[in-house]
């Protein structure tokens, strides 16, 4: 994906930098708290039904995505931290490079908070704590938790980032 040269720094760039850093550290602090509650109230396994299509379980992840790798002997844990340790390094260069694209710095702001929020997780207990889960006619979506959906809600918007910077070009 190509971006336009960097320019000169100023202290609008900078300015533009804390506030992505920002919100990625508002995306980690709401995703912290709802976990914490969750770990508070539900025991490992337990469901509360919210709507015909929505439930409130806890679910510990050792995997990643759809439980990618769960099943392994314990070396996924390091990887997934290292893996998002150094997305994370890569995302604060991005947004150095780029602070004032303000859709494409909102999108891996984003991405950046859910990855360092289930970093912690990783770190603090070994395991990502899952508790949204959405189903529909007995098929039950992967359960998942704030985190992954501010991944998926920057995702989005990286996408829309790249087709809005093709149609300019």
């Amino acid at each position: 994906m190509a971006r336009s040269p960097r320019k000169s720094a100023s202290n609008g760039d900078s300015t533009n930098l804390w506030v992505w850093l920002g919100l990625a550290v508002a995306v980690i602090l709401l995703d912290q708290f709802s976990k914490t509650l969750i770990l508070g109230f539900f025991q490992l396994g337990d469901s509360h039904t919210v709507t015909s299509f929505f439930n409130v379980v806890r679910v510990h992840n050792t995997g990643a995505a759809f439980s990618f790798l769960a099943g392994a002997s314990g070396w996924q844990r390091w990887f997934f931290i290292g893996l998002g340790v150094a997305a994370s390094g890569f995302i604060v260069w991005m947004l150095r490079r780029h602070p004032g694209q303000t859709l494409f710095c909102f999108a891996i702001s984003m991405i950046l908070g859910g990855a360092l929020g289930n970093v912690i997780d990783r770190v603090i207990h070994g395991y990502v704590v899952d508790f949204i889960q959405v189903h529909y006619a007995g098929r039950y979506f992967p359960s998942f938790n704030l985190a992954d959906s501010a991944i998926t809600l920057g995702a989005i918007c990286l996408v829309l980032d790249e087709l809005r910077r093709v149609r300019k070009g």
